[in-house]
């Protein structure tokens, strides 16, 4: 009771004390008089009457005031239990497995609700129901309700619906069906459903002399078996998810393995090839230089006069001979640059002085082609750090290549870029040839690929010359690659260190393997 109603009371019982005082009052005062004594009556009557109604007031007063105290109890149960039922479902909705889910639903919730008998199951992966949640029930009886809720229709059509059933919803029929199942006189049941259909349910029930369930009760049930099957389904798609990404990174693990151990069989074979090229190319100079040899005896008259059509067929032999030589020189070349056993011998050197050289030994052929050749170096990098012997190859191999592709008149440039790429200068050799078609420049690189056109169809070649300065650039830890336009021309860009410390940090991890093994 407030402090309000106390003081009403206080009130009431004080103007009641004073009427009663007034009663008495006017009684001794007007005792001897009869006439006095009727009008006396009369008011004590009224006064009576005014008592009484007043008392009923107060009554009134105490019951509602009684009232109100026991609807604001049950509002903070009820938001109470509210509070509890949003944690729970909070909690469920973080857990990442059915079984968890479950174990996260604490009987305190619905001890707080009022329930004493509670039963929640879930289906298995055999589509069996199997309990979660048992509050009040002993273990056989619990079998005994599975197996009825699976042959009563009304609990079937009620998990098929999506129904909740509730023992102030129901017909007298179901009501009494479902009473009788679950040994309970007030209940809610609500089926758990996902996306995937219905998976188990909700019950909660109190006995004979406990009070009905109400509308809230039942929306609060079904608000918490839906919360239940949507950490169901969260949980299913999470495992899902999860599962997908182990068998996927199983997958590539596996895959990874796969390739690498046909990485290693292709390097073995690269090595085998290199190996079995170096050991036949050995065994091949050896006779090409004794018929080599003998041809040059033989041409110089040292063992007798030979007529001119022998001279000139000794001559092709001769010819044909150092062709085969530079053949076999560039495939030992390739073999020992890509086996890491090639001795390469850094320094620093001017980039005029390389390229001056490479222009003179390339002047005769660029002269009889008819070709113009230009130098553009920029003037702010003065010098690489190169083993010089091979990097003139790779100048000497693309201008060589540019010679042979563009026609008279034409023109071939040698540059090197102003603009450093990571410490290495970015060198390039172009022409205003017949240029490559864009579906074989991948393939410019593979050896003895040479490009079906009408030059190549008459002028001989190996196919070995752009593989040799690809592998001399790599070994310097730079690249190579090319830009082309059928009818328009071909340029070669390619990257050489500028210093030692540039070189070193662009070495492949195989390239100083190679070098520790060498």
């Amino acid at each position: 009771m407030d402090t309000s109603t106390s003081q009403i009371l206080t009130v009431l019982g004080s103007i009641i004390f004073l009427l009663m005082c007034a009663c008495a009052y006017l009684f001794y005062s007007f005792v001897t008089k009869e006439d006095t004594i009727k009008t006396m009556k009369e008011t004590y009557q009224k006064l009576m009457r005014s008592f009484n109604d007043l008392d009923e007031q107060a009554k009134m007063i105490v019951r509602t005031d009684l009232e109100l105290n026991k609807t604001r109890e049950e509002m903070d149960r009820r938001l109470n239990v509210l509070n509890a039922v949003q944690r729970t479902s909070r909690q469920m909705s973080q857990a990442l497995n059915e079984s968890e889910i479950f174990q996260r639903i604490s009987p305190n919730l619905f001890e707080d609700l009022g329930f004493v008998r509670v039963l929640i199951a879930s289906k298995n992966d055999h589509h069996i129901l199997k309990v979660r949640l048992n509050i009040g029930y002993k273990e056989p009886r619990v079998e005994a309700i599975l197996k009825e809720i699976e042959a009563e229709p009304s609990l079937k059509a009620a998990l098929r619906e999506d129904r909740s059933l509730s023992s102030i919803n129901c017909s007298n029929k179901t009501r009494e069906k479902i009473s009788q199942v679950f040994e309970v006189e007030h209940f809610i049941f609500s089926p758990i459903m996902t996306q995937n259909g219905n998976i188990g349910f909700v019950f909660a029930g109190n006995r004979y002399n406990a009070p009905e369930v109400t509308q809230g009760d039942e929306e609060l049930i079904t608000i918490f078996a839906g919360q239940i099957g949507q950490s169901v389904e969260n949980a299913q798609l999470f495992e899902k998810v999860f599962r997908s990404s182990q068998e996927l990174e199983l997958k590539v693990s596996e895959r990874t393995k796969q390739l690498a151990g046909a990485l290693q069989k292709v390097n073995d074979i690269s090595k085998k090839k290199s190996e079995f090229i170096s050991a036949v190319s050995h065994e091949l100079r050896t006779p090409l230089t004794s018929i080599k040899g003998y041809a040059a005896i033989l041409i110089a008259g040292k063992i007798g006069e030979v007529p001119v059509a022998v001279k000139d067929r000794l001559a092709k032999i001769n010819s044909h001979s150092d062709n085969l030589v530079g053949l076999i020189n560039d495939l030992l070349d390739i073999a020992r640059i890509e086996s890491g056993r090639q001795e390469m011998k850094f320094a620093d050197y001017k980039i005029k002085n390389l390229i001056d050289n490479v222009a003179d030994l390339l002047t005769p052929q660029i002269s009889a082609k008819g070709v113009t050749l230009n130098i553009r170096l920029a003037e702010q990098i003065e010098g690489i750090y190169v083993d010089i012997s091979h990097a003139e190859r790779v100048f000497i191999n693309l201008v060589s290549n540019a010679i042979k592709f563009t026609p008279p008149n034409g023109t071939i440039t040698i540059a090197l870029s102003a603009s450093l790429e990571s410490g290495y200068a970015v060198f390039s050799v172009s022409d205003t040839g017949i240029g490559i078609p864009a579906s074989e420049l991948q393939k410019l690189f593979s050896e003895f690929f040479r490009v079906d056109n009408e030059i190549n169809q008459h002028v001989k070649g190996t196919g070995l010359g752009l593989v040799l300065a690809k592998n001399i650039v790599q070994a310097h830890g730079g690249k190579i690659w090319v830009q082309s336009q059928v009818g328009v021309g071909t340029t070669f860009f390619f990257t050489l260190p500028c210093s030692k410390k540039s070189f070193d940090e662009h070495q492949a991890p195989e390239q100083l393997e190679h070098k520790n093994d060498a």
